[in-house]
């Protein structure tokens, strides 16, 4: 029971508001690399996300989204000075918010810094063969023995049709582990 386990550094997704506050009225997204999920993108676009007591450059996500969400570590959330929550992506309801600087404008972001949790996207085919479903909480072992092999639990497993095989960690995360690259875990019930 083999999963692809990659890190997923600091991003922003914003909405199409957003992009044209901080990119310019006409601005749309440049595909810079295709990302593992089925038409998800990393874009030419930095934004500056600045909380209370510092800023960090991060690389927008594409496509647009309903809403903006910044997801970073909780590295990362020291240096800005921002206490967020742990949830799942799209869950941003009552979650700090910061500011977004861009090189045509600013927007005070409100209800939108995380820290991911730690997932498993899955087709229902994968699910299957896998015997697990959507919302199941896992554990995946990751590392070589005697070599800063971890485990982690409190995996959510997300299941649909427009997700490839894979799980996300943070950086964070991955450096506890001692991960470098794409890895295999090992998915444990």
């Amino acid at each position: 029971m083999k999963i692809m386990v990659e890190t997923s550094a600091r991003h922003i997704h914003i909405t199409e508001e957003t992009l044209k506050a901080l990119f310019g009225e006409d601005a749309t997204l440049t595909n810079k690399k295709d990302l593992s999920q089925p038409g998800q993108f990393a874009c030419a676009e930095k934004v500056t996300v600045v909380g209370p007591k510092g800023e960090l450059a991060m690389s927008v996500l594409g496509p647009t989204r309903p809403a903006n969400q910044v997801e970073i570590a909780f590295t990362d959330a020291r240096k800005l000075g921002i206490a967020p929550p742990v949830r799942e992506s799209g869950d941003v309801k009552g979650a700090p918010g910061c500011i977004l600087r861009g090189p045509k404008g600013e927007v005070e972001a409100t209800d939108c810094v995380i820290v991911a949790k730690r997932h498993i996207h899955l087709t229902p085919e994968a699910a299957q063969e896998f015997g697990v479903e959507d919302k199941q909480i896992v554990s995946v072992k990751v590392g070589t023995p005697g070599e800063r092999e971890t485990t982690f639990g409190d995996v959510v497993v997300r299941v649909s049709e427009k997700f490839f095989p894979a799980m996300h960690i943070d950086t964070d995360e991955s450096n506890a582990a001692g991960l470098s690259g794409t890895v295999d875990g090992e998915i444990i019930l």
